[in-house]
């Protein structure tokens, strides 16, 4: 389960599926055949400083010229689409619109201050999209829930949004002076994310430019709509991985109500009601779930779900019919039942 962001691929997610294909073709294309073009997207801070060389700003921070930065920021990116669907693409444009230039400045900045406190002259930095990529973890941890997966040696957590992190990590490790990407990136989106003097009303995409893209790239990058589920197998083994991931909501709901009553017993003291946590969480139409409960009176009804969540859901991106079991499944907890369309 490496994703934290959904499965639905990269339906409305038109800009995430861009910034995926064409970056990455053309690093493939200048590693393996086109070499000695590699000069001229190489992020020359000397070059740009002195000579002016303003197009080495754009090129050097767009392409990367190292595929294990190409890979993971590829990665990353496909993770964060879920902001796009949520927000859309424009604000979403505008944000990496912000971020990369505010990155830009703070790029600057921070080999000034490196060479006037340490001593230390750089002259290049990595290439690619990496300060956008790195800002887009500021809105990735203030606002994506955060669902206990597992626990190792019974003290560390796992969580949906473990393995997001570790590949930031591995991305800050692969150069020597990626921090300073990374950490102008971080600035950047902490900046553009809390509308620190409304730099987001002032570095953001214009709704014209926003509706020439729209006619023109769109059609292009945009994805078809998922079907409500996929067949990936016949007979026995749909009813199957059904079946586990409705056995996985449960546990991922019992393990968040149980968090909740932990909770409000610190705060208020007392006992943890127990019997809150085991009723059933959905009505399953089974054989074995009429056996053990064999009175349709004692089947709770079914719980009414807020049309104004089912339109949040949808437009994330999912569909109305897994909005509707999701909101159903989790007693029309939002956080509960987007966590659950998140990692499936």
């Amino acid at each position: 389960m490496f994703t934290s962001t959904g499965s639905n691929g990269l339906y409305k997610a038109p800009l995430s599926k861009s910034l995926l294909l064409v970056p990455s073709a053309i690093s493939i294309l200048l590693t393996l055949l086109f070499q000695h073009y590699q000069k001229f997207f190489t992020y020359n801070l000397q070059a740009i400083k002195e000579d002016f060389q303003i197009w080495r700003l754009v090129c050097g921070r767009t392409i990367c010229l190292d595929l294990k930065d190409t890979f993971c920021s590829s990665l990353l990116i496909y993770n964060f689409r879920i902001f796009e669907r949520r927000y859309g693409s424009r604000k979403f444009s505008s944000f990496l619109l912000g971020a990369w230039m505010l990155s830009a400045l703070f790029d600057l900045l921070l080999v000034e201050i490196a060479e006037y406190i340490f001593g230390i002259t750089i002259n290049s930095l990595p290439s690619g999209f990496l300060g956008p990529v790195f800002a887009l973890f500021v809105p990735f941890y203030s606002s994506i829930p955060r669902v206990q997966v597992t626990q190792v040696l019974g003290h560390f957590s796992i969580t949906n949004k473990t393995l997001v992190y570790i590949l930031g990590l591995q991305l800050l490790t692969s150069g020597s002076y990626i921090w300073i990407l990374a950490l102008s990136g971080l600035v950047s989106g902490i900046c553009y994310n809390s509308s620190i003097l409304k730099v987001h009303r002032i570095l953001c995409v214009p709704s014209w430019v926003a509706k020439i893209f729209s006619w023109t790239l769109e059609p292009i990058f945009s994805s078809a709509e998922p079907t409500n589920e996929v067949r990936v197998g016949m007979g026995a083994t749909v009813d199957i991985q059904r079946q586990q991931r409705m056995e996985l909501l449960d546990r991922q709901i019992m393990m968040s109500q149980v968090a909740q009553m932990r909770r409000q017993r610190q705060q208020q003291g007392g006992m943890i009601n127990w019997n809150r946590l085991f009723p059933p969480l959905r009505h399953r139409h089974n054989a074995n779930y009429q056996d053990h409960h064999p009175s349709e009176q004692d089947t709770p009804p079914p719980t009414e779900v807020s049309e104004e969540q089912v339109a949040r859901l949808m437009e994330m991106g999912f569909s109305r019919g897994d909005a509707l079991e999701a909101l159903r499944a989790s007693n029309n907890d939002l956080n509960v039942a987007t966590n659950f369309l998140l990692q499936h």
